[in-house]
């Protein structure tokens, strides 16, 4: 049997664009080291009126993934989970991604303000891993997993939060960060790469590192 490996990061978060497989590498990792996994909760009454384009939804949309992630988070703290090592599949800080990609200026007025309050004193992650994919590698995988929701999502928005997420992640400097391509690896067909990765997390000091894994065969 193998042994679980060590982590030197008690609380990592996993994060990437729609489609780039994080929340299954998170289950992933958390079941590899033996830790508690968190996931985002993603039932928002409003993201599909959003991806339909309805006036006004992408406010509301926002501001429902605000509160719900701020109470997730204060959930965890007061039950002191993060005394034990866990892996996320998402970073709290993100939420900006998707405001400055959808919200007009007179609602990122009232959402900063929110964002300021709410987010300030949350716990952040002691290492992030992003996981990157080249956007026609995206569209493939959201097609391949052919939830309803999905379908009404535009290439050209799936282009645009992938330049977004590129450009967060390339200003991140909060916690040691882990840019994994993720164009040619399939972590759930070849969890061998799992040890490999952990392995290059564990490189991490105050800095960001690239990872290609091998494609997998």
């Amino acid at each position: 049997m193998a042994t679980t490996p060590e982590l030197r990061y008690p609380y990592l978060a996993v994060e990437g664009p729609i489609g780039v497989g994080k929340t299954t590498l998170a289950r992933l990792l958390a079941r590899r080291l033996g830790a508690t996994l968190l996931l985002e909760d993603v039932q928002n009454p409003f993201l599909s009126d959003f991806y339909s384009g309805k006036k006004g939804s992408a406010f509301q949309c926002q501001l429902f993934f605000l509160l719900t992630r701020y109470q997730q988070q204060q959930h965890l703290v007061q039950r002191s989970l993060f005394d034990s090592r866990m892996v996320a599949d998402y970073l709290p800080r993100k939420d900006k991604i998707f405001a400055y990609l959808n919200l007009d200026d007179s609602e990122l007025v009232l959402y900063e303000k929110l964002y300021g309050l709410l987010m300030e004193n949350l716990p952040k992650p002691e290492a992030v891993i992003y996981l990157q994919a080249t956007t026609p590698t995206l569209q493939k995988r959201i097609r391949a997993r052919s939830r309803d929701f999905e379908k009404r999502i535009s290439d050209e928005y799936i282009e645009e939060l992938n330049r977004a997420y590129n450009h967060f992640f390339f200003h991140y400097r909060d916690t040691p960060l882990l840019i994994v391509n993720t164009n040619d690896v399939d972590f759930e067909r070849d969890p061998s790469e799992l040890d490999h990765l952990i392995a290059q997390v564990n490189r991490l000091e105050r800095e960001v590192l690239f990872y290609a894994p091998p494609a997998f065969r």
